[in-house]
């Protein structure tokens, strides 16, 4: 049975992997890479920024970033990236609606590759944040999505806070709201169920989910129970 429902954020509550990808370009010029949309899509969408960054110059042939130097594209993008979000991030249109009722029956949580400053902006700019009982940022995880360490800790996290005497949830009672294939592949394998959100991708390449959407609005709950009958 269905007990608990794990979002992404970046293609499924926001509007903001444009965003991302320009921010993530334009500080990859200044290191002497060039990538088109379509590798950003290809490669990049379902890492976290330092997973970006080092498959990026691995990619173009180039020694993988120190730590430091590493840190110091991340921070750079981020700040881009930040003034980017204030001025063009956009909510999707049944986001506040549909996980406000999926915290009144499940438990809730959020795992994304973004930062955790991210995570909690869009969170209360969607109106969103007290119906999570878990948030995993890329600043909470050593390995970051697409991995699976993102999804296991918002499970984890989510156990911790579920009613005195009732069982654990278990990774059969999940299902992740994704827009990224590989993350998909990555739920599968963890043996939760996915729901791929085409908003990134077109549905085609979301297969591999139990079910595809391309909206939250008038998306019932009945729809994700069903997928555990």
């Amino acid at each position: 049975m269905l007990r608990a429902i794990i979002f992404d954020m970046d293609g499924v509550i926001c509007d903001s992997e444009p965003l991302h990808m320009q921010a993530f370009q334009e500080v990859l010029k200044t290191q002497s890479i060039a990538i088109t949309d379509q590798e950003y899509y290809d490669k990049y969408l379902a890492h976290d920024d330092r997973g970006s960054f080092e498959t990026a110059f691995k990619d173009h042939g180039l020694p993988p970033p120190d730590a430091e130097r590493l840190k110091g594209l991340v921070i750079q993008k981020s700040k881009i990236f930040d003034v980017m979000m204030k001025d063009g991030l956009v909510i999707y249109p049944g986001a506040e609606v549909f996980a406000r009722k999926a915290s009144t029956m499940y438990a809730v949580g959020l795992a994304t590759g973004a930062r955790r400053l991210e995570a909690e902006y869009v969170l209360k700019k969607a109106k969103i944040r007290d119906v999570f009982s878990a948030v995993v940022s890329a600043d909470d995880v050593s390995v970051g999505k697409p991995e699976p360490e993102s999804f296991e800790r918002a499970l984890t996290l989510m156990n911790q806070v579920r009613l005195n005497g009732t069982p654990a949830i278990q990774p059969s009672e999940v299902v992740v709201i994704e827009d990224s294939p590989r993350c998909i592949r990555t739920v599968k394998r963890l043996g939760m169920k996915a729901v791929g959100m085409a908003t990134s991708y077109k549905a085609e390449e979301l297969r591999e989910a139990d079910l595809v959407i391309d909206t939250f609005v008038g998306f019932s709950l009945d729809k994700l129970e069903a997928l555990f009958v």
